[in-house]
């Protein structure tokens, strides 16, 4: 058996080799477009895209999930690349059969096929962590297993290790945004999602949150077949949620009101996000209901935080700065000036547009550029000159969620009252319920905030 000091170096060799894959796939690709910008070179677009799409799919980790998020943003990225990266969120190249049966042997232990009377040799999915392989149980329940890659948590070190010094450099020439919490919330949720364990309870309290709301599905785990580094649930049938954007107005609408309910539910009622909400975690039955899918991402808010989420709102319908301002340093924000308050308050007007709106209406339009871009760099711009702003580490996936959420509602072209749905989503809120709430989901799947 190996010592420890082997171990440790073994680990140190695979982090150095990941670092160096993932450093030629970026600064390869930064190298190819700063060519076409400033020399002219020819580029053959969509040969290119596919093998981006290859190099991000088989380094997996968390550098293929901020290729996904990119790819939800509609028109962030030139169309030869969108379609490709947006492969990545549910078909990224998978692992092979002999990986397959390694890991789960370690898993399950030797005899493992015999817990199973089918299990598919080939991948229903893959995606940054791991991969889904469809299986039927020995009393023939369709199941999905979800694999995790190895050396998972090597991958993460690395690219943290990456992302950490890419922030460092940004705010070197950019004083607009301090990062440190930043880096610290996305460590954070990384290595939870590296957690089954913690994934399947998170996967059961969403079905309890949800257990009023026919119109979304939360697949039930198989605790005997799950493990720390296997995660296996009943498998739902559906059909990918973007296969809707030619339906009927009315059948996209219904299927992106449900989505608002599978998301704001649990946020406004126990203050939990589902936290990586790219088109590949949600599929969508025969009867236009959403399947909630991936609950490795999963943000659990202050009561505090939400309250002023909501206190902010009324705020900005009643033009009231000082309420405004508490509802920022209830968030974390310090040191507000009043230019500094004038211009998150634009920010905020834009982000609360549709739900301060009271008619029906779409979340925005796809434009000829990325949906807020303008506003966003004038904020920006804005934020600099005033010195910058540090802001909390709540916000990395809350604007995350917010965002990919808002480029699915796009993608669908819904036209809906948000403003009715929303308002009547928070009638009533109370901090103190809220709160009593959240700690008896989290005290009944014993998870932490």
């Amino acid at each position: 058996m190996p010592n420890s000091d082997d171990l440790d170096n073994e680990n140190i060799v695979k982090r150095i080799s990941r670092y160096a894959k993932v450093s030629s796939t970026v600064g390869g690709l930064a190298a190819i477009l700063a060519g076409q910008k400033y020399l002219g070179f020819n580029i053959d677009k969509n040969k290119h895209a596919g093998n981006l799409f290859n190099s991000l799919g088989n380094l997996k980790g968390p550098l293929l999930k901020i290729a996904q998020l990119l790819a939800t943003v509609p028109n962030a990225l030139p169309k030869e690349y969108a379609e490709e990266l947006q492969k990545l969120q549910a078909n990224a190249p998978a692992m092979g059969w002999p990986f397959v049966k390694r890991r789960m042997r370690a898993e399950l232990g030797a005899n493992w096929q015999s817990k199973f009377k089918y299990f598919s040799k080939e991948a229903t999915a893959a995606a940054s962590l791991g991969q889904v392989h469809k299986a039927i149980t020995l009393n023939s329940q369709e199941i999905a297993c979800k694999l995790q890659y190895p050396d998972m948590t090597t991958a993460v070190k690395s690219d943290l290790s990456q992302l950490k010094a890419i922030l460092n450099l940004f705010e070197k020439y950019d004083k607009s945004i301090t990062t440190t919490g930043i880096y610290q919330e996305i460590e954070d949720r990384l290595y939870e999602e590296l957690d089954y364990v913690r994934e399947a309870k998170c996967q059961k309290l969403y079905g309890y949150m949800l257990v009023h709301e026919t119109c979304v599905n939360i697949p039930k785990v198989i605790d005997e077949l799950s493990t720390k580094r296997l995660l296996s649930t009943a498998w739902l049938e559906g059909k990918p949620i973007l296969s809707f954007k030619k339906s009927s107005q009315d059948v996209r609408d219904k299927i992106a009101l449900n989505l608002f309910k599978a998301w704001y539910i649990p946020l406004y009622n126990f203050g939990i996000i589902h936290g990586d909400p790219h088109a590949g975690n949600y599929t969508v039955d025969k009867n236009l209901n959403i399947n909630l899918l991936d609950f490795g991402c999963i943000r659990i808010f202050p009561p505090k935080f939400i309250a002023a989420v909501i206190s902010l709102y009324y705020a900005l319908q009643k033009n009231d700065k000082d309420m405004a301002a508490k509802a920022y340093e209830d968030w974390g924000f310090e040191n507000l000036t009043n230019d500094l308050l004038e211009v998150l308050n634009n920010w905020a007007k834009f982000l609360y547009g549709p739900v301060l709106d009271n008619k029906k209406r779409k979340i925005g339009d796809l434009g000829k550029t990325v949906y807020g871009k303008e506003i966003a760099e004038k904020t920006h711009k804005e934020l600099k000159k005033l010195g910058g702003v540090q802001p909390p580490p709540e916000f990395v996936f809350m604007d995350r969620a917010a965002l990919g959420m808002g480029s699915i509602f796009l993608h669908l072209g819904a036209k809906i009252n948000w403003y009715q749905i929303f308002n009547e989503l928070i009638a009533g809120f109370d901090q103190t319920k809220l709160e009593k709430k959240q700690n008896m989901a989290l005290g009944k799947f014993d998870l932490s905030s």
